[in-house]
């Protein structure tokens, strides 16, 4: 049975997934619809006249059409009365409906949580992390990305700059070739460096990417962040005073190239990662705009929770995306060494006592529920399989507010040697 918990703070229903019981489920949305959850009309034997409610039809369903091999009838599927992430979430709930027992089983929550891009395609609202210290073995970002889809996990995040592809490639195409999924099934993002940000190169650096992977395309290409530095093959270039060597480009030429990916159908979607509110908006300016990017990934966890840049991208129909948003430890070069561990917090270790859940799970939760996709990253199988169970549990009102309470504008990653650029996106506030 499905259950979707009550959710007037968050916009996530909570979804476990097992065979459904019909007249239990139609039962249990009615029940919701009081609550701004689901308000379909539903005709079908057993439920009473008096629970049906009036809903006008979505997304071109239409009136009448017959799910689970006729069992029940829905004129209309979602009733939206709260954000477009309710209304996409509950309809592949819904059209679920209509497999047989055997497809159920293949059917996991991750599948179930994703959000609308404003391009029209969906993103799993919870994805799988994949940078990592030098110290870690890129043999074990393969296995663990293997683990991952055996999880269950279907959306991936990495770029170029991680120098992992190949083994994240090797480990989709894997489990592809067992039959675990298909390559449609995955959700796969991939970023541009600052390295490959002038025009003629952005292109160029997505078709790297690619023959690592042994992809045709990723589902998302996003511009890892916005200051250019000289293209070559040094990652971070630096002069003879080891200072970073920066580019003079223009942004919005830039993200016409990444435009130019997406016509090409070498990504299906674009966005931009580690941008304020500014430089979001001189692309949304940009005179000829053809795209508007689909999300910007940035830090974001209880102590940096990034609310004003979260309603703003809300107000532009973007999508936040949070890396590390389990806080992070001191193992990479380019973090912030003296920061407080965020998984002992005591907030946060209290409110995952009463839940019975660890507080990595609580700080997934908190961004499921903000309406923000979270990147859950870990090397541990343990861990990777408790990261997921982030989609079936909820928190209180009470609960968000304490760990709205939290946030302290501390950022982990932090680089001393990008801030002498002007566009240095972490000097805004938002």
């Amino acid at each position: 049975m499905l259950a979707i918990s009550d959710n007037d703070q968050g916009e996530i229903p909570v979804l476990s997934v097992e065979p459904p019981n019909h007249t239990r489920i139609i039962t249990e949305l009615h029940s919701r619809g009081s609550h701004n959850k689901l308000c379909p009309r539903v005709r079908s034997q057993g439920v009473p006249a008096s629970s049906q409610t009036a809903a006008k039809p979505l997304l071109g369903v239409p009136s009448g059409t017959l799910f689970s091999s006729g069992t029940v009838a829905f004129d209309s599927l979602v009733y939206l009365t709260r954000s477009s992430l309710v209304q996409d979430c509950d309809l592949e709930f819904l059209i679920s409906l209509n497999k047989k027992p055997e497809e159920w089983k293949e059917m996991s929550s991750v599948k179930l949580c994703s959000v609308k891009l404003n391009d029209g395609f969906f993103m799993p609202m919870l994805g799988f992390g994949t940078s990592a210290p030098n110290k870690v073995a890129k043999s074990e970002v393969e296995e663990a990305v293997m683990k991952a889809i055996d999880v269950g996990y279907r959306h991936f995040d990495s770029a170029y700059l991680y120098l992992n592809e190949e083994e994240i490639g090797r480990a989709i195409q894997k489990k592809i070739a067992d039959g675990s999924v298909k390559r449609e099934d995955i959700f796969y993002t991939s970023k541009v460096w600052g390295t490959f940000l002038r025009p003629e190169l952005v292109q160029t650096s997505l078709e790297i990417s690619l023959r690592k992977l042994q992809l045709s395309y990723v589902d998302l290409y996003l511009i890892h962040i916005p200051i250019p530095l000289k293209p070559g093959e040094e990652l971070f270039p630096k002069d003879e005073h080891g200072e970073l060597i920066f580019d003079t480009v223009d942004l919005c030429a830039t993200w016409e190239a990444m435009e130019k990916c997406k016509d090409s159908g070498l990504a299906k979607s674009i966005g931009v990662s580690n941008f304020n509110h500014k430089q979001l908006e001189r692309i949304l300016d940009k005179p000829s705009l053809k795209y508007k990017p689909v999300c910007n990934q940035v830090e974001c966890q209880p102590y940096l929770n990034q609310s004003k840049l979260l309603e703003f991208c809300k107000s532009q129909d973007i999508v936040l995306t949070a890396y590390a948003a389990l806080g992070s430890n001191s193992g990479k070069e380019w973090l912030s060494k003296n920061n407080p561990v965020l998984l002992e917090d005591p907030v946060l270790s209290a409110i995952a006592a009463r839940h019975r859940r660890t507080p990595a799970q609580v700080a997934l939760r908190y961004q499921l529920q903000r309406g923000v996709v979270a990147l859950a990253k870990s090397f541990n199988e343990e861990r990777i399989r408790e990261n997921f169970q982030a989609l079936d549990f909820q928190l209180t009102p009470e609960d968000m507010e304490s760990l709205d309470s939290l946030n302290r504008n501390i950022r982990y990653f932090v680089d001393p040697l990008f801030s002498r650029h002007p566009d240095f996106p972490f000097s805004e506030e938002c």
